[in-house]
């Protein structure tokens, strides 16, 4: 395969290939959402995918990107000719030596299968990437980043990387540094997540601080009123809801503590929405807890049917906080999804939630692992509609007029561009500009 150009030497039109963990994955509507703003750009892209979908349903977002998607082997061995055909290519690539003392200066520190796995994806990618491929664009700084310095060494590209939050506080320094430093640049959704990869960083302007934000665009205006409910009748109890996947970051286990805390004579229904690993165990500790009859875990569900139930909720709640393994949410764009129907909020203060929720003035933050406050908070909201539509209504003009996804796509663009050699080497808006 041609690693380059054209045997006449005339280049076709250039395209980026954007990176990802996996395609389509429902938790990820802020890598559909850009991808398809850049499309609608004018960027001509192309998705590889360490991962294959494993959920039946998508966003309708999925369904209008028209970019070709590639998979490559999950594992090496489900695909052993794609991986050897890889191998073969490269030994004939003059740039094998490089791609080959950086994997062995990584292996010595991370002597892990997963590590040889993500050599043998690179090979594949490598091979496969067609010649008009001109730079790299990998969502997570952890494993997807891997696969991409390793394929653009040996294929002599350059690669930007979008850092998000397990991939930041899960993966040790040493490797976010040099991959920091072999990127051409890198954007980052939250302050924190900012801070400390500036800190790792070569220069001051490699990683810029770019907010996913959201298109108002594909959701409805908020519900002109909802019912004034303040669980007092048992036949119209409190709406309370969550979306998140059941896993260890999303305080979950807190939330149930919280809910059967309440007082007996609130009446409330709370509505789980997402899949996870920890879904059975949380139905279990629901049951433990005598709250059961309470609680319905209606498991994935495509955006449009998670924008519905927001719309006849009364409060959202993720309690967020970092999990034993140091993974930890960013700035989940469900809190903001959730503020685009103008519903009250109450996330926890931690990570890049504050950046955008103030407390007291868009929702009500409550400290991570505390049940006790979170309680106190559902009960004080659950009673009071009146604090409900206030902190509603601020929470969808801070999203309106500070976090519109369009300023950080046309960033994303724009750095895009500057990789392909179509604009100079510039930052179109000033970090200190992009910041609400």
């Amino acid at each position: 395969m041609t690693m380059s150009g054209s045997p006449h030497g005339a280049l076709p039109p250039a395209r980026i290939a954007i990176v990802v963990k996996g395609y389509p994955r429902l938790s990820e509507t802020f890598i559909a959402q850009e991808i398809l703003g850049l499309e609608q750009r004018g960027l001509s892209l192309a998705i590889w995918s360490l991962r294959h979908p494993t959920e039946r349903v998508s966003h309708p977002m999925h369904r209008q990107i028209a970019a070709p998607v590639a998979y490559l082997p999950e594992y090496l061995y489900q695909e052993p000719l794609r991986v050897l055909r890889g191998a073969l290519a490269a030994l004939a690539n003059p740039r094998l030596g490089q791609l080959l003392t950086a994997f062995w200066r990584d292996l010595k520190r991370d002597f892990t299968p997963n590590r040889g796995r993500r050599l043998g994806q690179a090979l594949v990618m490598a091979r496969e990437l067609p010649a008009d491929i001109r730079h790299l664009h990998v969502h997570y700084l952890h494993t997807p980043a891997s696969v991409v310095r390793y394929a653009s060494l040996l294929r002599g590209l350059s690669f930007s990387f979008s850092a998000h939050a397990k991939d930041i506080w899960t993966t040790p320094e040493w490797e976010k540094r040099e991959k920091i430093a072999e990127s051409s640049w890198g954007v980052t959704c939250t302050e924190t997540g900012h801070r400390h990869l500036a800190a790792l960083a070569p220069d001051g302007g490699r990683v810029r601080l770019v907010y996913h934000g959201l298109d108002l665009s594909r959701f409805p205006a908020p519900p002109a009123e909802r019912p004034a409910r303040d669980g007092s009748d048992a036949a119209d109890p409190v709406r309370i809801i969550s979306v998140g996947r059941a896993v260890a970051k999303k305080g979950y286990d807190d939330l149930l503590t919280a809910l059967a805390a309440l007082p007996e004579g609130l009446h409330w229904r709370f509505a789980h929405i997402g899949g996870g690993e920890m879904l059975a165990n949380l139905k279990q500790q629901a049951a433990a807890k005598g709250i059961a009859d309470k609680v319905i875990f209606l498991g994935a569900k495509a955006q449009p049917d998670v924008i519905n139930l927001m719309r006849k909720a009364d409060i959202f709640v993720l309690p967020a906080k970092e999990a034993k393994s140091g993974d930890r949410d960013g700035l989940p764009n469900v809190v903001m999804e959730a503020a685009s129907q103008g519903l009250a909020v109450i996330p926890t203060d931690f990570s890049g939630i504050p950046e955008f929720i103030r407390h007291d003035r868009e929702g009500w933050l409550t400290p991570p692992g505390d049940w006790e406050a979170l309680a106190n908070a559902l009960n004080l909201l659950a009673r009071d509609p009146e604090a409900r539509h206030r902190l509603g209504t601020a929470a969808f003009n801070r999203l309106r007029d500070d976090f519109s996804a369009d300023g950080g796509i046309d960033q994303v663009a724009a750095l895009l561009r500057t990789s392909l050699g179509e604009k100079p080497a510039e930052v179109p808006v000033a970090e200190e500009e992009a910041r609400p």
